[in-house]
């Protein structure tokens, strides 16, 4: 592999956005094109000013009419410019212009990259702040077949489009100068990113590393490390794996989600799931191929151990997708702020599936005190949509009662609050459960499994065990069992 890493290395602590430049245009293996539309060229510009950018640039485009876009990357099969599709042509179409034109047999040592962007700022009306499509497609040794690829969804929170051009120029420089000489380091490099950017300008909601230099790299763990750093609120990967971005895939469904530790993940969590997705998809308002179903894990649960255990969040997520599921980590503590959430991307029905010690949960006052509102500013926000909650009961260990909506206890002071939302039909109890399995808690199978007792095995979904078993999850070192309820 050329060594890019060992090129002057004197460059290698200077965080000037120039230096950045200067060190790829003074490298005279790097060569590559760039194609930025919808904010300028905003990126290939830094390269320009810096010096040396012939030794670097083969070509520098913006296609911004859409004929002419159309005419050269074709036409995506949903019209649409801003999407992650459009990106990756861009990337291939560059890529593949690079090797028909640039002879291998005069340039034996280059290492080929294409940068594009696909990017709309903000509106007139200033409605819209504005998002984009980034990505890299490259290679670090002249003889690799396959590229490596790192592909970003971002958002802009600024309220200028000038503001908005200058910020995407700066990401796209540390994407580059990242991209060669921090792969090494992929959780460092998501920092970098903000090298010289505040982050209150930008979210940064989606990456996927793909590639031989990147064959070790979970995409799940890098969608950890933007939530970790405070780079946007929520973020989801599917059963393969792979990060998604929410709006798109929240984008007008209907959404059930069902929260907890999944710790691991069992049989109490999928009869949850099964029963509550039944009675959801019932419903004469939801269309059922138009409907998705989403895990989800908050980071304070994440955290409920002290600081986040990155391997223990592997193991929940790898059981998770084993089962098919999509899976969201998100900052959301309080279920109204994940309403909220899916509030910007949907008009259609939301659902959330809970136990009774979430709902009680739900009406205690000392989770809003920071509202100026308090209670009725997030029961406002929870349930002015069209929103439904299902229920799932609780045997009490000390009566054996069993807990449902009609007599779980709420503080008294919430008790005609609570009759309100129970009365207008909010709250519907899932009543054909498996009682044979509602003494089952994640907690307590995690103890088991740790203390290598016996039985654990009995309370997981099929198949769980066994993979828990092969890849020796969740027992690699001793981990505090939080005593939050999955």
């Amino acid at each position: 592999m050329a060594s890019v890493l060992k090129r002057d290395s004197v460059f290698e602590n200077i965080p000037s956005i120039k230096a950045k430049t200067l060190r790829i245009n003074l490298n005279p293996d790097i060569y590559g094109t760039f194609a930025e539309i919808g904010a300028g060229q905003e990126t290939a510009r830094h390269f320009f000013r810096s010096g040396g950018a012939s030794g670097t640039i083969a070509k520098a485009m913006s296609a911004y009419d859409k004929d002419f876009s159309d005419a050269i990357y074709g036409i995506e099969t949903d019209g649409r410019y801003v999407t992650q599709a459009r990106l990756k042509t861009m990337l291939s179409y560059e890529m593949q212009l690079m090797e028909e034109r640039i002879s291998r047999k005069n340039h034996p040592d280059r290492l080929f990259f294409s940068y594009a962007n696909t990017v709309a700022t903000i509106d007139f009306s200033k409605r819209y702040k504005g998002h984009g499509w980034i990505g890299i497609r490259y290679q670090l040794d002249p003889k690799q077949k396959e590229f490596d690829e790192i592909i970003l969804h971002i958002r802009f929170k600024q309220n200028e489009a000038r503001l908005q051009q200058e910020t995407l120029g700066i990401l796209g420089v540390n994407l580059i100068y990242g991209a060669f000489y921090k792969y090494d380091k992929p959780k460092k490099m998501l920092k970098y990113l903000y090298d010289h950017i505040d982050k209150d300008t930008l979210e940064v909601d989606m990456v996927n590393f793909s590639g031989p230099n990147f064959k070790d790299v979970d995409n799940r763990l890098m969608s950890l490390q933007l939530i970790k750093n405070d780079m946007t609120d929520a973020v989801m990967f599917g059963p393969d794996g792979n990060n998604l971005l929410p709006a798109a895939v929240l984008y007008k469904k209907n959404i059930l989600a069902l929260r907890g530790s999944f710790r691991p993940v069992t049989k109490v969590n999928l009869d949850m799931f099964e029963k509550s997705y039944d009675i959801f998809i019932r419903d004469k308002q939801v269309d059922q191929n138009n409907t998705i179903v989403i895990f989800e894990i908050t980071l304070s649960n994440l955290k409920a151990s002290g600081e986040i255990d990155e391997q223990d969040f592997m193991d929940r997520a790898e059981l998770l997708c084993s089962l098919g599921h999509s899976v969201m980590i998100s900052k959301f503590q309080e279920y109204y702020k994940l309403v909220e959430y899916f509030n910007n991307f949907t008009k259609n029905r939301i659902g959330l599936t809970m136990g009774v010690n979430n709902l009680v949960d739900i009406f205690d006052e000392k989770y809003y005190r920071h509202l100026s509102g308090g209670i009725l500013e997030a029961f406002g926000k929870l349930f002015f949509k069209d929103l439904q909650v299902y229920l799932y009961p609780m045997k009490n260990p000390d009566t054996g009662q069993i807990m449902t909506s009609n007599n779980v206890k709420v503080h008294p002071r919430m008790k005609e609050l609570y009759k309100f939302f129970k009365y207008n039909g909010k709250v519907m109890d899932i009543i054909d459960y498996e009682p044979d399995v509602m003494h089952i808690f994640s907690r307590d199978v995690l103890k088991k499994l740790m203390n290598n007792e016996e039985g654990w095995e009995k309370m997981l979904p099929e198949g769980i065990a066994e993979i828990i078993k092969e890849k020796n999850l969740f027992v690699r070192k001793t981990i505090e069992i939080d005593a939050e309820e999955s």
